[in-house]
């Protein structure tokens, strides 16, 4: 199978191109680098190009089976202060992708989405089904919704095919492979907890509210390793070719939820360091409870994450983080 990774140098997309090419398929990997990484490109066939230039690639993607599509603006923050940047790269850089399929004749959709569709959960004790209302909160969730509806249209049409993940928190690393994760700002909480663990530094982390209805106070996330979302990307490339469904929602985590302080404490036992931590007020349109329900995936999928242990994620990152200052 030849796969095009749109997005394939960043944080996911690397990830997947690795286990996708050692898993016996044929990858390109089309980037822009405006958030990826030469280092994490390894012995795929890159092109580099940007998803909004539709002729470009419509002629990479000539000859391929499917497509897998990381390629997306993803910081909340950011998208508050520029959405118009979020809906042109997210929406109308899928807009872009769909009509790059078409004209190069490819029918088979992969979509990383993400698990802001949901906005803010109204039941905090509940499992979040892929039926749950998509109430997005801030313009990156709002994206990739809207791109989700074009993929669900452009699905409706002659062959095509489509499965969006919406991710929970991806976390941890391959350092094995030399990959891990590496943006600029970094604003995931294991990453920087661990960078302020291995630094020298005595500077106070930030940890933002200490006063949600959770049994610490502090805010409940499902964690899913990012080598388990790149495994459910290989399965959903092989649901693709095998089912009559147009399009497909799945959301990817590990129904197991973490608070803030209980990541921050197993990061203190891997490292064997303390964090000086500061108490600040909440941020804004932060959920107190995130956690997903798996039942999806693996009804559909035969999908469970293998390597989604808070430890074991705490510990690959902390491995790759050491190696890569």
């Amino acid at each position: 199978m030849r796969v095009v990774v749109l997005g394939g140098a960043g944080y996911i997309g690397s990830h997947f191109s690795y286990l996708a090419t050692i898993n016996g398929l044929e990858v390109i990997v089309f980037d822009d680098f405006s958030t990826g990484h030469d280092w994490a490109v390894k012995k795929n066939r890159l092109i580099v190009g940007n998803i909004l230039e539709t002729r470009k690639l419509a002629e990479v993607l000539i000859g391929a089976d499917a497509v897998c599509h990381f390629a997306a603006k993803s910081l909340v923050a950011e998208s508050v202060a520029c959405p118009d940047l979020y809906f042109h790269n997210n929406v109308a850089g899928t807009e872009s992708v769909l009509e790059a399929m078409s004209l190069a004749n490819v029918n088979n959709l992969v979509f990383s989405s993400t698990a802001a569709c949901y906005g803010m959960p109204s039941e905090q004790n509940e499992l979040i089904t892929e039926k749950y209302p998509a109430l997005p909160i801030n313009p990156y969730g709002q994206s990739k919704l809207e791109a989700e509806a074009l993929i669900e249209t452009w699905a409706s049409k002659a062959e095509n095919r489509a499965i969006a993940f919406r991710y929970f928190n991806a976390a941890g690393a391959m350092p094995e492979a030399g990959l891990g994760e590496a943006h600029e700002p970094e604003t995931h909480l294991v990453p920087n907890v661990l960078k302020a663990l291995l630094s020298d530094s005595i500077q106070e982390f930030k940890l933002y509210g200490t006063d949600y209805p959770t049994a610490d106070g502090t805010c409940v996330r499902d964690y899913v390793h990012v080598k388990d979302i790149a495994l459910a990307h290989l399965a959903g490339l092989s649901f693709l070719e095998n089912t009559e469904d147009r399009f497909t929602v799945v959301n990817l985590g590990s129904a197991i939820g973490y608070s803030n302080l209980e990541v921050i404490k197993a990061c203190e036992r891997v490292t064997g360091r303390t964090l000086n931590i500061q108490a600040v007020s909440r941020r804004d349109g932060d959920p107190p409870v995130l956690v997903a329900s798996q039942a999806k995936a693996l009804d559909l999928l035969g999908w469970k994450p293998q390597h989604s242990v808070l430890e074991e994620i705490i510990l690959s990152a902390y491995k790759w983080h050491s190696a890569n200052g």
